[in-house]
């Protein structure tokens, strides 16, 4: 019997906004940057992406930060960054990176943040960023088997396609964990059907009591992932702000861990 689809949906987002402007805008930067192996300045760069020249400066400043460009004598060139890919040191380049992205990020939301992935069938957590005054949740049921019932997890499987989805609840089925915890497969596959692409996924003491989390998809090459963020319960009331800032800081990541 063939193994049941693990693949990521697919389709139209009619209506929503690209989440993902950010990364493509960077990478046409990096191209066009390439297509110049001596230099180019920023009023050439902006002309040929037809975009203004303050944007494509701020822009490339940021890839200069990263390392992917490099700023000489009035051109931009390709940055080391870019040398190391497919080298043996790609992954703890990549991981370091990562890291530095959410300890930024934690400090910024004054929460924990964590980055997870769906690999192989299973929900993976990561990286964890958290400290004493940004506690990370306490995993009192295994992560990988209460998708259904976190943001992280709810956010990865609406990047699943269907049978993906159906899949992974035959193999981890619906379990009740709190009172708000949704216990009907059928229900829970109609919420992430109706899911909004671009709308960040919520766990309001779904998982556990006495904490709220928001999550928003992370998707590099093919990578399903995404960046979520824990509060207290007493602190709901910031729970819309954080998620705007994890949307926001979602595209950078990407930039992150595309190298």
């Amino acid at each position: 019997m063939p193994a049941p689809s693990r693949g990521r949906r697919t389709g139209p987002t009619h209506g929503h906004p690209n989440p993902y402007g950010p990364l493509h805008r960077a990478l046409r930067l990096l191209e066009a940057v390439d297509r110049h192996p001596h230099g180019v300045d920023t009023a050439r760069l902006a002309r040929e992406l037809g975009v203004q020249a303050a944007a494509v400066q701020e822009l490339a400043e940021t890839l200069e930060c990263e390392g992917y460009l490099l700023f000489d004598d009035g051109v931009w060139l390709l940055g080391g960054a870019l040398t190391v890919l497919g080298q043996q040191n790609r992954e703890q380049l990549v991981r370091a990176r990562l890291h530095r992205r959410l300890a930024d990020l934690r400090d910024e939301l004054g929460a924990a943040v964590y980055f997870t992935r769906y690999h192989d069938g299973e929900l993976s957590v990561e990286a964890v960023s958290a400290t004493d005054h940004a506690p990370a949740v306490q995993e009192w049921v295994d992560f990988r088997a209460t998708a259904h019932a976190s943001a992280m997890g709810k956010c990865l499987l609406g990047q699943l396609d269907h049978d993906g989805r159906r899949d992974h609840l035959a193999r981890h089925p619906v379990a009740r964990l709190t009172s708000r915890t949704i216990t009907d497969t059928e229900q829970l596959l109609h919420r992430l059907d109706r899911q909004p692409a671009t709308v960040p996924v919520l766990d309001l003491q779904e998982y556990a009591l006495g904490t709220v989390c928001a999550a928003v998809p992370v998707t590099a090459g093919a990578t399903v992932g995404c960046l979520a963020t824990s509060l207290p319960a007493t602190e709901t009331h910031r729970l819309r702000a954080a998620a705007e800032l994890l949307s926001l800081r979602a595209a950078p990541l990407m930039l992150a861990m595309a190298v």
